[in-house]
Order: structure tokens, then C-alpha cells, then sequence
């Protein structure tokens, strides 16, 4: 989320930290370092605070966080794709956000309520993420630190915008502006994740590629 420059004010996406750009299927890697010195801390802090995290490198299709787990940590993405997934009890998916290089993935409604997560976190190609303990953030929060105004105040402008692009485009739209702003991410996604994250069925959005192509 992430998550932050690109389309970042017109379309519900989120990315890469400031100065960067997102090459989806590249090789570009971003540091949490320079993450962290971007949004307030000095390099010292941001070195001490990295001697705190665990790198791990996942394959695709890998399921790091199940919903109705505990949050334990905060995830930047420094290479991959991952998304956040809502899963029914008749078992449907429905993604809820993409993240990519240089992104951080935290649960705001499991933080602040001490709640279980209510949505399961996947990487949908190899990915490599660094984990920090959630009880980092909750320190960040404690003393209003600049670092975690930027992440409240970025999912706060993805959550505008997402609701924007919902209310104000009809599904062929949605579509077209999805494929039109990300080509390659839309590439690699299922009928059935890309459908589900911009508010229709897969039969809806085969119907519109369909109309499209006519």
C-alpha cells in the first residue's frame, strides 16, 4: 500500500516511496533503510531499527498472513507482488489491495483494535519482504511519529480514492483504467482477482473484454 508517488492521487493503487519508480516483473529491489530515513528517522535509527527485522524470501502463491490471524508484523515489500485477500465461509475470494516494491502492508484495523486479521496476506509472484514486529509500529503510534502519519495518511488517501473509482466509474471503466495504468499487473492477474478488486464477476468482466474486442 503503499505506498508514495505515480497515480497516487487518481487511481487506488498503491506505490513505491518517493523518488522511485514501480517496475512491475523487473529486479528492482528497495531498502527499508532508505524507507525509513525518507519518513523521519536518522540513519542510526533506521540501522537499529533494521536489526530488529527478518528478511524472507517466499515463492508465488504463498501465504504469509491467514485471515483471523494474529498481527504480529509489518511487511515492506522490497521485490515481488503480494496482495491482501478476503476470503467467505462459501469460499469466495475477493482481493482487497495490491502491494509492490516499496510498500509497507499493515493491518490498520487489527493495530488499533487489537482484532485478529480479517483478510489473509499472499504473494502472487517470488517475493521478498522484510518483517518488523508490530510492536514497533505501535511505539511509532504512541509518540505520533512522522513515520506512522505517513502510513495512516497514505491508507487514508488510497481508501478516498478506491471509493472514488468505485462510485464514480462504471465496471467497463474501472476496467479500462485498470488496464490502462498498470498493463503488466493487469496482465498477470486472474479474471477472477482482477473482477473481484474492481467490483464485479468474472463473467461481468468476460463479457466486457468481450464487448471490447468487438
Amino acid at each position: 500500500m503503499s505506498i508514495y508517488a505515480r497515480y497516487f492521487l487518481s487511481f487506488p493503487i498503491r506505490c513505491t516511496i518517493a523518488g522511485h519508480k514501480h517496475h512491475f516483473g523487473g529486479t528492482m529491489k528497495l531498502g527499508f533503510i532508505d524507507f525509513l530515513q525518507q519518513h523521519g528517522f536518522s540513519q542510526q535509527q533506521a540501522n537499529m531499527l533494521h536489526r530488529d527485522t527478518e528478511t524472507i524470501d517466499l515463492p508465488a502463491r504463498t501465504i504469509f498472513l491467514h485471515q483471523a490471524d494474529k498481527l504480529a508484523y509489518l511487511y515492506f515489500v522490497s521485490e515481488g507482488l503480494c496482495q491482501a485477500c478476503y476470503h467467505t465461509a462459501d469460499g469466495k475470494r475477493f482481493s482487497k489491495e495490491f502491494y509492490w516494491s516499496g510498500d509497507c502492508i499493515i493491518n490498520f484495523q487489527s493495530l488499533l483494535k487489537q482484532q485478529a486479521s480479517p483478510y489473509s496476506l499472499e504473494t502472487l509472484s517470488a517475493s521478498s519482504l522484510v518483517r518488523l514486529p508490530i510492536n514497533q509500529v505501535q511505539i511509532w503510534r504512541q509518540t505520533n511519529h512522522a513515520c506512522y502519519q505517513h502510513l495512516l495518511e497514505t491508507q487514508l488517501l488510497y481508501k478516498e480514492n478506491k471509493e472514488r473509482f468505485m462510485l464514480l466509474h462504471t465496471p467497463q471503466e474501472r476496467y479500462q483504467l485498470f488496464s490502462q495504468q498498470f498493463p503488466e499487473l493487469a496482465s498477470s492477474l486472474t479474471d477472477y482477482q482482477l473482477a473481484s478488486y474492481i467490483g464485479i464477476t468474472p463473467i461481468s468482466l468476460s463479457r466486457i473484454k468481450k464487448r471490447l474486442r468487438n
